[in-house]
């Protein structure tokens, strides 16, 4: 099994609508029995948060419900069980690194399966575009898809 994690700054935005557009996908490529599929934050100043009302009202405006979740922060734990780190920006990358060393191997930007695996995705609880968040996140999910069989055939049993 696959098992990819989703990060943002806060765990209440960017990547808890990552986590439910990407399960959303797998489970209608008939593919959720081979990921696993989660969001952490690199702070704590979220932690125990419900997603943030826009961010949530964008899930649910494309059917998703995100209401159980509850903003939580990445540990070396996590480090550990997820194959594969996927972060919405490079500050989050540098936090990872700057927290837990070099990730090179595990963690990258969201588009980093796509013609853009440089782009990051801004955050909506600065720029308050939570649709255009949306599908920016959406465009990452469906690349990550389409890279699921190469990634699965790495992944660790």
């Amino acid at each position: 099994m696959l098992k990819i994690l989703f990060v943002c700054h806060g765990n209440i935005c960017r990547s808890p609508m990552a986590e439910f557009i990407f399960k959303d996908l797998v489970t209608k490529a008939n593919l959720q029995d081979k990921v696993a599929i989660a969001s952490a934050a690199v702070s704590r100043e979220e932690e125990g948060n419900p997603i943030y009302p826009p961010a949530s009202a964008q899930l649910r405006a494309h059917g998703l419900n995100g209401a159980h979740k509850r903003a939580q922060v990445i540990t070396q734990a996590d480090l550990t069980y997820y194959d594969l780190i996927l972060v919405m920006d490079k500050s989050n990358l540098n936090y990872l690194t700057r927290r837990f060393g070099d990730l090179a191997a595990k963690a990258q930007l969201l588009y980093a399966y796509s013609d853009s695996p440089n782009f990051e995705v801004d955050d909506p609880w600065y720029s308050g575009d939570f649709a255009r968040a949306y599908d920016e996140i959406h465009h990452g999910c469906e690349t990550l898809l389409q890279a699921l069989p190469q990634l699965m055939a790495t992944a660790r049993p």
